[in-house]
């Protein structure tokens, strides 16, 4: 996995921020409509303080953000790395970090969530690379590797089951931007779906259109071996796909009876 990823790679730039005279009934609104649990103090471009759900939960109702907002700010450079910023949020257990400029600005926003899809979408290539060497060694040709969106109607699947419970999870994924590119072979005209069976499932019942994608292209046309089992399976289309509701996916049976003796 690389460490290069910097903040300013996954933060968000539109910040929702709030002033200080902002009334504490506004900032429970904005947290209604956005589902955001927290938003920058900000005056003539910098950041002042911070407010959150805690603050109003916790501290002794006042009618504006300055009464509550947290003055004491940890902000991040947007050159640091994004493991370095991971670091500091778990450390100083916060969930959100300000970035700024050189000049103090506010430039944007890192969260808890942005640090997960940074993970995520710097350990797929990993797989990808797996994945082309094995090709490679296989079928003793050279591959290319291209991140593309890949229209989801030309892909061909090769699995002929999913999981509804991980099924769900992918949903919620790809509903917060979560989700890892897929897996795409590009042999021929034809666009074989490798890894990321339940995303893209997934992304068709959301009505999306195209899923991003991590394409290996292979210049000669050949019958790959996945889809021969595909084939043999009788998978031509996403409606050969059997969601499977009354057993549990594999990973999720491992994880519940551990939580459960946690209890």
């Amino acid at each position: 996995m690389t460490s290069s990823a910097l903040v300013k790679d996954y933060m968000t730039k539109e910040v929702i921020t709030v002033t200080p005279n902002t009334p504490n009934e506004e900032v429970i609104k904005l947290m209604k409509a956005t589902g955001h649990d927290g938003f920058p103090v900000k005056t003539d471009g910098k950041v002042i303080g911070m407010v959150t759900a805690f603050d109003l939960l916790l501290k002794e109702w006042v009618p504006h953000v300055e009464g509550i907002m947290s003055r004491d700010v940890v902000v991040s450079d947007q050159e640091m790395s994004i493991n370095d910023a991971a670091r500091v949020m778990f450390r100083m257990g916060i969930s959100r970090l300000p970035v700024v400029d050189k000049e103090e600005n506010l430039v944007g926003i890192l969260t808890n969530t942005d640090i997960v899809r940074s993970h995520i979408e710097r350990s797929t290539p990993m797989k990808v690379n797996y994945f082309k060497k094995t090709l490679e060694q296989l079928y003793n040709i050279k591959t290319k590797i291209v991140r593309m969106k890949v229209p989801i109607e030309k892909l061909r699947p090769t699995q002929d089951k999913i999981y509804a419970d991980e099924l769900q999870g992918r949903t919620y994924e790809l509903k917060r931007g979560l989700a890892e590119p897929t897996i795409v072979v590009k042999v021929g005209n034809r666009f074989v779906l490798v890894d990321g069976h339940h995303r893209t499932v997934a992304a068709r019942k959301l009505g999306y259109k195209e899923i991003d994608s991590y394409v290996i292209r292979i210049d000669e046309d050949m019958k790959l071996g996945l889809e021969k089992t595909a084939d043999k399976n009788g998978i031509f289309s996403f409606n050969d796909i059997e969601i499977i509701d009354d057993a549990q996916h594999p990973l999720i049976a491992i994880t519940g009876p551990l939580r459960e003796i946690k209890k």
